[in-house]
This record gives structure tokens, sequence and C-alpha cells, in this order.
């Protein structure tokens, strides 16, 4: 039970980088529910908006490095705090642009804080996770998922509301929800030395391996956000309904998934969760591709939610643990790769289609997803060096 008269016992760390993960997820899930009305707001074809959603994506990636070289020098809850404020002013301009030249402006730099945040908030989820001596990552990451903005966007647009006033409202929703969980006191690790490392640094060693595993997933991810409905309707011969399914199964399966996976973590270790991820992602694979049946394909989209859910965050838990990178520029260098792979992953299943078939470019999901459970061992986990009490993250 929450004891609201006592806020510090509201306020755990838990709480509060899982409250920055919700935030996030929110302000993106706010733009992505209001993209059609943006297109007609300014006229955008469906060509101008992929130019718009680029400089979004660039944006982000250009972010990562630098955000995990502040978060390194500057401590990540700090950093983190600083781009929540730039994020909710950023989204706000998003809204308010009054063309398509200063709302691509607005999408570089709410691409920016968008993926800034995401290194620094996984910078500080990676402490949290050291101090309370368990998994928790996965959990915190579920959190993302359920960042309602989505969900107010149905809300507003039934209500005919414009964009300007429903991403200002967003952004005052968000600073009274999730702001006050970003107080809690809490000290980073701090490593001046970050001021001198290169700004744009790739994986090395085993981290190239790590960043495999997060490229690989990414592109699961990506596919499934982009491709699933596409692959339901025009391979299968679907309905537009029957098609929607297929992500909607996907993303509850993952979520659900994610809050249990901690648990699986600890007891059965990082590596062996990885292993069964990636095989139950190719198993998934095989029933979308290999098997002609609505039902199938379902089962497949589940299955594909199970098996990439928990990767992504075990690859930010081992980045952000390696031994000779710093968490920042570790985090930073797999979500380069991670991320890299969700936003160009789909452009080039589409190029596969085009140039073979869709169906085609799945079974290679699959190729990606037997590497994942081929290079596991890198994700092997070391006993924490803390320990802390052990009621703080939710059970499965």
């Amino acid at each position: 039970m929450f004891n609201l008269s006592d806020p510090s016992r509201l306020i755990t760390p838990w709480r509060a980088v899982a409250a920055s993960f919700a935030l996030n997820g929110f302000l993106l899930g706010t733009w992505a529910a209001r993209v059609p009305a943006v297109m007609e707001r300014h006229g955008l074809s469906e060509g101008a908006l992929g130019l718009q959603l680029l400089l979004m994506g660039l944006g982000a990636l250009i972010s990562f490095p630098v955000a995990g070289r502040q978060a390194d020098r500057l401590g990540a809850v700090r950093v983190t705090r600083w781009l929540v404020a730039a994020y909710l002013a950023v989204l706000v301009l998003v809204g308010l642009a009054p063309g398509p030249v200063t709302l691509g402006a607005a999408l570089f730099f709410f691409g920016m804080c968008h993926g800034a945040m995401d290194v620094t908030m996984n910078a500080w989820a990676s402490e949290v996770e050291k101090h309370l001596g368990r998994p928790v990552m996965s959990s915190i990451h579920a959190m993302w998922s359920f960042g309602a903005g989505a969900g107010l966007g149905f809300v507003v647009t039934g209500a005919q509301m414009g964009v300007p006033a429903h991403f200002a409202l967003a952004a005052a929703l968000a600073t009274v929800i999730f702001v006050p969980f970003l107080t809690l006191r809490w000290s980073s690790e701090l490593r001046p030395g970050a001021a001198g490392d290169p700004v744009f640094a790739l994986p090395r060693g085993p981290l190239i391996l790590v960043g495999i595993i997060a490229m690989s997933a990414g592109l699961g991810e990506g596919a499934m956000a982009d491709w699933s409905a596409v692959f339901l309707r025009d391979v299968m011969g679907t309905s537009d309904a029957q098609a929607a399914l297929g992500y909607a199964v996907f993303s509850v399966a993952m979520v659900a998934m994610r809050l249990c996976a901690d648990r699986l973590v600890d007891r059965f270790g990082a590596l062996a969760v990885a292993r069964t991820s990636g095989l139950v992602a190719a198993v998934g694979i095989f029933c979308v591709t290999g098997l002609s049946s609505l039902g199938f394909a379902l089962a497949g989209f589940a299955l594909m939610g199970l098996g990439y859910a928990a990767l992504v965050p075990l690859a930010f838990s081992r980045a952000a643990r390696d031994p000779h990178v710093p968490p920042g520029q570790g985090i930073a260098a797999v979500a380069t790769l991670g991320y890299g792979a969700m936003l160009m992953g789909p452009p080039a299943i589409g190029q596969i289609a085009e140039l073979a078939s869709l169906r085609l470019a799945f079974v290679l999901l699959g190729g990606f997803a037997l590497a994942i459970a081929v290079l596991a061992p890198v994700l092997a986990r070391r006993p924490a060096a803390d320990a802390a009490a052990k009621g703080d993250a939710p059970a499965c």
C-alpha cells in the first residue's frame, strides 16, 4: 500500500526510474497518436512524412553517444531530469510548429530529447539495479509500454481537440503525474574523465557481441511495429481489422514477459533467459512464415513478443556492467546499434520485400533470432556487488 502521508515511502528508487520510463513512453505515444492529424495540419504526403520521421530518427541517433558521455561526467539522474524538462517543452513546440520546416526542426530536437533520455534513464536504471542487488531492468522497461499517450490521444481525438492543445495538455499531465517521482534523492557515480572520451564511440571488445544482440532484437521489434499488419494483410490475405491483431498480440506478450523476466533472470541467469528468448523468437517467426493460418500467425507474433521482451533490457544491463567501458558510454554504444536497427531495419525489410518477398524478409529475422541464442553467453551476469531490500519491484 502507498503511504501518501509519507512521500519518502512512495518515491522509491524503482518507482522513480520507472516513472522516467513511463514519461518517455507517454510523450512518444502522444506524438504517435496524432501523426495523421499532423499530416493533415501541414499538408504532408506520405513521402514528406517519411522525411520528417527521418529527421526525428537522426536526432535520436546523434544524441546517443553525447548523452552517454554526459551521463558519465555529470550523473545519469541529473542529466535525465534536464532532459525531461527539455522533452516536455519540445513536445509543446512540435504542436505549435507553423509549417513543415519548423515541424522538421522541432521533430529533430524531439528525437534528440527522446534518444538522449533513453540512454540516461537506462544508465540510471542500471544504478538502481546495482543498488537493489537483483535484476529489475526488464520490469522497468515494461513501464515504458504503459505510457498512456496513445490512450489520451484516442480521447482527445474523439473530443476534436487540436494538436497544439493536446500536446500542451499531455505535457502538463506528464509534469503532474510523473515528475514528482524524479525528485528522489539519488547520487550517481561520476566519471569526470568522460569529458575527454570520444563523442561517437561504437562498441568494442565483448560489447560488440552485446550490440549485435541488441541489433537483432531491435530488428525484430521494428519489423513488428511497421510490417506485422502488412504481412497479415498482403501475404496472408486477412482483413484490415484482423491485420491489426498482429502487433496488438505482440505488444501484450512483450509487456507481460517484461514484467516476469527479472524473476526468471534472477532464478535461471541471463544466459539461459537470453538463449531461450532467441529460440522462442525464432520459433515464433517460423509459425508466422511457415504455417498459413491466422491462428498460427498470431501465436507466432505472441511468441516473438515473449522472445524479444527481455533482450534489450539484458543488453543494456550487461553494457552498464562492462569492466572496460563507463556505463553511460557502454549503454550509448549498444543503443546506437539496437535503436539504429529499430529505425533503419523496417526500410531495409521494405527493400528486401520489393526485391524478393516480405515472407523472405521475415525468414531473415529468424536467422538473427538464432544468432541471439548463439551469442547469449556474452550476457552472462556477474554476481551483484550490492544487496538491498527485495520488495521494491513488481512480482510476476
